[in-house]
């Protein structure tokens, strides 16, 4: 497995080293030994999937507050999405920024998402479905978000001549760093 840093402290752009022969290929996915190496946290006690089926369906900016906070592997395992992560972490050296990569079943990248950051996408084909690993339960309590287009973070998404999202995620209220911590 290959780690390579995003401009996000800790978040981590993940990619997997194939061994190919005439049947195919075989890679490690996630490994506990290479992640604590790293030092990242490698307790995942949840997997979850979402199925997609409309290219410009935007999933986000979701994350869990504390102190039910979690850090997500996320993977694209069926089609391709552009996959967003955003530093809400007070006192973090790149708080407010993101980072953006688009995943795909071809490419096989994941992306580590530290606890205290925001999650989202936007799928780039028809019937795309992401594979998340989490460090905690789902609880939803805990469960917030900030709004895909809040001018605080200026997210650029790509283009889309029809958006499918649910309320919730369209009516997130403008950004204040102390509903990130409530």
């Amino acid at each position: 497995m290959r780690f390579t840093p995003t401009p996000l402290a800790g978040a981590y752009l993940i990619d997997v080293e194939p061994v190919a022969d005439d049947r195919g290929l075989f890679a490690r996915t996630w490994c506990r030994r290479e992640m604590e190496a790293r030092g990242l946290d490698a307790g995942l006690v949840q997997c979850s999937v979402s199925f997609n089926k409309k290219r410009g369906t935007l999933r986000g900016m979701h994350f869990q507050a504390s102190p039910d906070e979690e850090i997500k592997i996320v993977r694209c395992t069926r089609g391709a999405v552009h996959d967003v992560v955003l530093d809400l972490r007070a006192g973090s050296p790149t708080f407010g920024r993101w980072f953006a990569a688009d995943l795909t079943a071809d490419n096989r990248s994941a992306l580590y998402v530290p606890a205290g950051m925001a999650h989202g996408f936007q799928t780039l084909v028809d019937n795309a479905e992401v594979l998340y690993q989490m460090s905690e339960f789902h609880r939803p309590e805990s469960a917030r978000g900030v709004r895909w287009n809040d001018p605080a973070f200026a997210i650029a998404w790509p283009s889309v001549a029809k958006r499918t999202m649910s309320q919730r995620d369209r009516s997130y209220p403008d950004f204040h760093p102390a509903e990130t911590q409530a």
